[in-house]
């Protein structure tokens, strides 16, 4: 290891020490390895913006985040739970079943784990809470369920680990599906589970003019994800071409089919479209800039070179991989380990056959249980804001919750298909 190299993560570790904000973090740890490198500043900036900023998948991710934006601003959100509630009918612990369900649904429209546990969340906890469910474990399921968000299509960071990898976006959007539904099920007979040792409540009867009445009133929000998947799979258009479309139509819904949306709502959305677009974008330029040192001190291949040396074994490498992503998850935020460790980990998977659309849903699967690991999973921050609940309380209920998101996450690795059969099945990957 170099001087430059030694003192760039020298100063990459005290940033998480003295809890500097990330980004600035990563480009002042960056700024210092150019400075004893002597290097010129003028090659970094012109490859974050040719390789980045002019990239056409990425501008996909602003459009996403703008739609999950307008779709928590109007009355999506409430239709989405109605919908939901009107399934579920007389299971024992059905608020929890409909936790789920909406959220599976809702992961449709806005690919955001955040967007779903700030939204669809409040709505589900305070249903749950007034209806004799403990507070901690609404706010868990929330939180667990919110993981769909980002794992079944769209997805904001399936489309950055597109742009990172140089995959198809519609293959890994495709690829999410059976993941999603699969995570989706295993909360659902744990929700089963927990419901009938804690006695919990009943959902009402199914009444059918209820159910069609709800159905009826929530089908220009369920036409989201169809129009938004459709339009790309038939090529009519592309994903970032999709996010545009999607955040139009969440407007369109929103104003005529449920009246929720006027200037001043809709300024209050740019203005919170654009802190978050200002973030990211900060974010991706200081990981970019990372990510250029990693590729000029060949810590990528010199980190093949080694795994290759242990074994071989593809599967061993995800083993290895997923260990490392749900420890880093305990402690740094999903966008660091997306956009600084996994650019690392690409090369060595595709040295070692592993299918890149595979491990892209993997990994973002993993990233996303690390939103709900102690000590500083965001999603359960929030909820317990949201609610009031202690956290001690939150994470008490999320754990054996975060052990069937494992528990998925194994079946996930060793069984690729449950990822690669449906592209495969489009023609989408060979």
């Amino acid at each position: 290891m170099n001087a430059a190299l030694f003192v760039c993560l020298v100063i990459f570790v005290l940033i998480f020490i003295i809890r500097i904000p990330i980004a600035l973090g990563m480009i002042a740890a960056a700024g210092a390895y150019f400075i004893v490198k002597g290097a010129d500043l003028g090659i970094v900036v012109n490859q974050v913006v040719n390789t980045y900023y002019t990239n056409w998948v990425i501008i996909a991710v602003p459009l996403f985040i703008f739609t999950a934006n307008v779709m928590n601003s109007g009355k999506v959100t409430d239709m989405i739970y109605a919908f939901a509630h009107s399934i579920c009918g007389r299971m024992r612990g059905a608020l929890g079943h409909v936790n789920v369900l909406g959220s599976l649904i809702f992961a449709g429209m806005t690919g955001s784990a955040v967007a779903d546990a700030a939204g669809l969340g409040k709505i589900e906890i305070e249903s749950m809470s007034s209806a004799g469910y403990e507070k901690a474990f609404a706010c868990s399921l929330t939180a667990s369920s919110a993981v769909l968000g980002p794992t079944f299509p769209p997805s904001i960071p399936l489309v950055i680990y597109a742009m990172l990898s140089d995959t198809s976006v519609g293959a890994l959007f495709l690829g999410g599906m059976i993941p999603a539904v699969f995570l989706a099920a295993a909360l659902m007979f744990y929700v089963a589970y927990i419901s009938k040792k804690r006695n919990y409540p009943r959902g009402e009867k199914i009444v059918w003019k209820t159910f069609i009445v709800s159905t009826l009133r929530s089908i220009p929000a369920l036409l989201t994800p169809v129009i938004l998947l459709t339009g790309i799979y038939t090529g009519i258009v592309t994903p970032t071409e999709a996010g545009a479309l999607a955040g139009f139509y969440a407007i369109l819904i929103s104003i005529f089919a449920y009246r929720a949306l006027g200037l001043k709502e809709f300024w209050q959305i740019i203005v919170t479209t654009l802190r978050e677009i200002g973030a990211t974008s900060l974010m991706v330029g200081a990981a970019t800039v990372i990510s250029y040192i990693v590729a000029r001190e060949q810590i990528a291949m010199n980190l093949g070179n080694w795994v290759i040396s242990i074994s071989n074994n593809k599967y061993f490498f995800l083993f290895m991989v997923n260990v490392v992503i749900l420890i880093l998850g305990m402690f740094i935020d999903t966008n660091t380990i997306q956009l600084v460790f996994v650019p690392i980990m690409i090369p060595v998977a595709r040295a070692l056959g592993v299918d890149l659309i595979h491990f892209g849903v993997l990994v973002t699967f993993n990233m996303m249980i690390g939103l709900c690991t102690p000590p500083f999973g965001m999603l359960l921050f929030i909820t317990s804001g949201i609610s009031g609940a202690p956290l001690k309380d939150i994470i008490k209920e999320i754990i054996p919750q975060v052990i069937v998101m494992v528990i998925v996450l194994i079946f996930l690795t060793y069984i690729p298909q449950s990822v690669t059969a449906i592209p495969r099945l489009v023609g989408l990957i060979k």
